[in-house]
C-alpha cells in the first residue's frame, strides 16, 4: 500500500477503507486533514486516523497513520473528532471506543452495539508527530446518566474556542417520551481545553435516532449547525443516515441552542456524509465531507480502495439560506478551456452551463435535466450492478434559474447549482461515452439536436 502517494482535487483512500474527515485544520501554512481509516481491508473495521496534507486544498499528500488504538479506552477504535490550534501546537479530541463484546469471527466488530465511548485528547506540536503511547488522556468518561446521553452512542467531539472558554459539542441520543431513541447534542465547556464540565443538551424534532458529527460555527453573522442524523430517511434504500444543516442561535454562556429554521440536506445527491469544517487561510468557513461508496474501486495493479472526500466547499449564509459553493482554490485550477471531444473521464474537468425546463445533459452516462423547475439526476447507467441504493435525485424548486458548475473526476460528479444554492454530488462507476447537451428530454437523457453552449475546462 502506497501511503505516500499524492491525490489531486479529491482525497481518496490510500488503499483499503476511509470514512469521516477528522481534525480538519489550517496550521502554519498547511491544511491537515485526518480521516477515519481501516488499513487492513476495503471494509469498515477498527478505526485509526490517517493523515493527509495540502498547501492549497487541491494537491494532497498522504502522510501515513496519525492515531491508532493503544489504550484500554480506545482499544477498539479512535473514532471521529476535531482539532484546535494552540500556541504550542495542536490539541486533538476524538472518541475512544472499547468493546464489551466482540464478534468471535471478526474482532473488529462489536456484538449488538455493546461498547463504551469516551472522549480523548492528544496533542501534537506540528500535526505530524503523535505519541500514541504516552500522550493520550481520557477527558470525558462514558456517559453514566441515560437521561443525558448514551454510554455507547456519544461521540465525535467538535471543539472550538470563544474568548477564554473552550466549548465542545458531541452527538448522542436519549429515550424520548414515547420510548424511542432520539438524537441530541451534548455541550461541554472548559477553561483550559483539558478539564471539561457538562453544560447543557439540545434536541428537537429534526429526526434521526442518533446525531453524528455535529459542527457548530458562525457564518454570515449567525450560527450554523451541521450534523448527520442516523435513521433520517425511511424510503427503503441504503443510506438512511444523511447530513443536514440549519440556522440556529447559540447562547455561549449557558450553552443553549435554538433552531431558527428547518433542517435542509447539505447535498441532494445523498452520498456525502459526516462533513467537518475549518477556517481556511483567509478565514473563510470551509467544509469537506466523506463521499460514501457502496463497492470498492479496483486498480489495474489489483489494489482496492473505498471512500473519498468531496471538494472543499465554502459555507455561506445568503438571503436566509445556507449555501455551499466550490472553494475558490479548487475552482481556480480549471483554467484551460477545451473541446468536448477532448474529454478524458480518467482526468478531472469542469463544465459550466445552464438548463432550461426540459433541457438535459449527459456526462458519460450520468444524466442531468430540469423538470418541473427542479434539477434532476440519474446515475443508473454508471452505477454498475449495485442494488438497493438510490439512483435518481432531485433538488428543491429552483425558482426559474438553473446555472450549473459541474466538477467531474474519476468516480465522482459534483453539481453546484446557482452558485452553491444547492449541491448534488454522486459517486459513479465507469463513466464512458459522449458528453452532450440536448434541448429536450425525450427518454433517459434525450436525443434532441445538440448545440447549446457549454464551456468545459481542464487544469
Amino acid at each position: 500500500m502506497n501511503m505516500h502517494r499524492d491525490d489531486f482535487l479529491h482525497l481518496r483512500a490510500p488503499g483499503n477503507w476511509i470514512n469521516d474527515p477528522n481534525g480538519f485544520i489550517y496550521y502554519k501554512g498547511e491544511y491537515h486533514l485526518y480521516y477515519q481509516y481501516f488499513p487492513y481491508a476495503p471494509q469498515w473495521g477498527t478505526m485509526h486516523w490517517g493523515h493527509a496534507v495540502s498547501r492549497d486544498l487541491v494537491s494532497w499528500e498522504h502522510r501515513g497513520l496519525a492515531l491508532f488504538p493503544s489504550k484500554p479506552y480506545d482499544r477498539n477504535g479512535c473514532f471521529s473528532g476535531s482539532a484546535q490550534a494552540e500556541e504550542e501546537g495542536i490539541s486533538f479530541y476524538y472518541t475512544g471506543v472499547r468493546y464489551n463484546r466482540y464478534d468471535e469471527e471478526n474482532i473488529h466488530l462489536s456484538v449488538n452495539d455493546d461498547f463504551d465511548s469516551s472522549q480523548v485528547m492528544i496533542t501534537s506540536q506540528d500535526g505530524y508527530h503523535f505519541d500514541n503511547f504516552h500522550d493520550k488522556k481520557m477527558i470525558i468518561p462514558p456517559v453514566a446518566d441515560p437521561s443525558i446521553g448514551s454510554v455507547t452512542h456519544t461521540r465525535d467531539p467538535k471543539v472550538w474556542k470563544e474568548g477564554d472558554t473552550y466549548y465542545m459539542v458531541l452527538g448522542s441520543q436519549a429515550e424520548n417520551e414515547d420510548g424511542d431513541m432520539q438524537g441530541k447534542l451534548l455541550f461541554y465547556r472548559s477553561m483550559d481545553g483539558r478539564a471539561w464540565e457538562y453544560a447543557a443538551s439540545y434536541t428537537d424534532n429534526t429526526g434521526g435516532y442518533m446525531w453524528e458529527c455535529p459542527d457548530l460555527f458562525c457564518c454570515g453573522g449567525r450560527y450554523v449547525l451541521c450534523m448527520s442524523p442516523m435513521g433520517y430517511l425511511k424510503d427503503g434504500y441504503e443510506y438512511e443516515n444523511i447530513s443536514v444543516c440549519l440556522p440556529v442561535s447559540f447562547e455561549a454562556s449557558e450553552c443553549t441552542l435554538r433552531a431558527e429554521g428547518a433542517a435542509e440536506l447539505m447535498d441532494y445527491g445523498m452520498d456525502l456524509y459526516a462533513p467537518q469544517s475549518t477556517l481556511d487561510a483567509s478565514g473563510r468557513r470551509t467544509i469537506i465531507g466523506w463521499m460514501r461508496m457502496p463497492v470498492p474501486v479496483q486498480e489495474e495493479n489489483g489494489q482496492e480502495w473505498i471512500g473519498m472526500m468531496s471538494l472543499p466547499r465554502l459555507v455561506e449564509y445568503r438571503d436566509g439560506h445556507i449555501c455551499f459553493r466550490p472553494h475558490p482554490d479548487a475552482a481556480a485550477v480549471f483554467k484551460k478551456e477545451t473541446d468536448v471531444r477532448e474529454i478524458d473521464y480518467g482526468k478531472p474537468f469542469k463544465i459550466n452551463t445552464s438548463l432550461a425546463e426540459g433541457d438535459s445533459l449527459a456526462i458519460g452516462g450520468f444524466c442531468l435535466w430540469q423538470e418541473d423547475g427542479r434539477l434532476m439526476a440519474d446515475r443508473s447507467r454508471v452505477f454498475g450492478d449495485v442494488r438497493g441504493y438510490r439512483t435518481r435525485f432531485s433538488t428543491p424548486p429552483l425558482g426559474g434559474r438553473c446555472e450549473l458548475e459541474i466538477y467531474v473526476d474519476r468516480n465522482i460528479i459534483e453539481v453546484f447549482v446557482n452558485d452553491g444554492e444547492y449541491v448534488l454530488s454522486n459517486i459513479v462507476y465507469g463513466l464512458s461515452g459522449p458528453t452532450r447537451f440536448s434541448y429536450s428530454r425525450l427518454s433517459g437523457c434525450g436525443s434532441a439536436p445538440t448545440g447549446k453552449p457549454m464551456v468545459i475546462f481542464v487544469p
